[in-house]
């Protein structure tokens, strides 16, 4: 017997648990099928935690419109439920003369983004905020702050179960059929119809958008990031959040550190590819999702753009040492001694067929179905605003 529903949200990450929130707010009968045996298991419960201020994104870009927003709506939302947050500042640094152009470039952007209070410092402003960094000038960002986004996310499941909303764990679906009356969507021996389906599949996105019928217009490549964590004293040598100046070539932001709500400081992430789209630290490769990405012409010509680049990456992903000297950039007296191995995480990059990554949100899906191909940071973040927009875009559909 199908159950039946409104809408059926398929992902159970903070895009898709704050869609459905969003969903039900308006009075919706909803389903949120999540494969995992819990919800926030993949992108949502392995980052940094940052709390992003919106300072690095295009003008104009959904994500930095949707960013301040969901940045203050998230403080308010942990504050309201008891979760750990807070405004910590950051401070984002040009490591030599060559790296000031896009730093201006930055202010500007953080100023056209509508970011209160920036500051323009210089090698004793940085020793001010951060006594052991080292740089030729840096800008201090002080709506940037940290929270833990896996409780944020088990939370807003639980607000979700107590509003009557459908919460299935541990349900991979395996079907999704399109119709002009409706959908129907499968995991296992479980099936659902609804008015709507919205795709929240993160790393299996593109996956799922073909299930329903579509051909995505990008696909989604894996990048792993790898974490590592100071030791002992070497935790002291960073009061918060210390940033690089990003590679405007990447949509990532660079080794940088993060103190975050419990206290211990975090260095990463690097970016490498991931040998399959859940292939964390310590845990098997994929060889067939491996091939996927391989195969796919979209990553082979952004490989060969960037060959020495990936190679750097892979190197330093494989030795402490060459990790600590990238990191040593910023903070001299780092050592290859005062790092340990911590987490990591999987990036779902959606990559186009002419090499191009994708560096906001992508939007697919005709009829009955939304889906979400690329939620790039800050989507945790701006998760609340993005649902909210998801949310409207399937009450145009049903």
């Amino acid at each position: 017997m199908a159950e039946q529903c409104d809408v059926v949200v398929i992902g159970g990450g903070l895009v898709g648990l704050a869609t459905a929130a969003a969903l039900v707010d308006a009075g919706r009968d909803v389903a949120v099928v999540e494969k995992e045996g819990r919800l926030g298991a993949h992108q949502s419960g392995r980052n940094s935690g940052v709390l992003h201020s919106g300072l690095y994104y295009r003008p104009g870009s959904l994500k930095a419109r949707l960013c301040g927003e969901g940045r203050r709506r998230m403080l308010a939302f942990c504050e309201a439920e008891g979760l750990p947050a807070r405004v910590t500042g950051k401070l984002v640094v040009a490591a030599t003369p060559a790296e000031i152009p896009r730093l201006e470039d930055l202010h500007r952007r953080g100023e056209a983004n509508g970011l209160a209070g920036i500051e323009r410092l210089g090698p004793g402003g940085i020793r001010s905020r951060e006594p052991h960094a080292a740089g030729v000038a840096a800008l201090w960002v002080p709506e940037t702050g940290v929270t833990d986004f896996a409780a944020v996310a088990a939370r807003l499941g639980e607000r979700l179960a107590a509003g009557g909303a459908a919460i299935a764990t541990g349900a991979r679906v395996d079907a999704v059929a399109v119709g002009d009356d409706g959908v129907t969507v499968r995991a296992g021996e479980r099936v659902w119809e609804a008015g709507a389906v919205v795709n929240c599949a993160g790393l299996h996105a593109d996956t799922v958008a073909r299930m329903a019928g579509d051909e995505p217009p990008a696909r989604i490549v894996p990048f792993r990031g790898e974490y590592h964590v100071l030791t002992g004293e070497a935790a002291g040598m960073v009061r918060g959040l210390l940033y690089p100046v990003p590679d405007p070539r990447f949509p990532f932001l660079g080794v940088h550190f993060t103190r975050g709500v419990d206290g211990r400081v975090e260095v990463g992430p690097n970016a490498v590819l991931a040998l399959g789209r859940e292939h964390y630290r310590g845990s098997p490769a994929d060889l067939r999702g491996l091939a996927e990405a391989l195969g796919y012409r979209g990553f082979r010509r952004l490989a060969a753009r960037n060959l020495a680049g990936g190679v750097g990456e892979a190197l330093r992903s494989r030795s402490t040492r060459l990790y600590a000297r990238r990191a040593r950039r910023l903070l001299p007296a780092l050592r290859a001694a005062h790092l340990r191995p911590g987490g990591s995480g999987v990036r779902a990059q959606a990559v186009f067929p002419d090499g191009r990554l994708a560096d906001d949100f992508v939007l697919s899906g005709s009829g009955r179905a939304v889906h979400v191909l690329s939620a790039p940071s800050p989507a945790a973040t701006a998760a609340l605003p993005i649902g909210e927009h998801l949310a409207a875009l399937v009450a145009e559909r049903i």
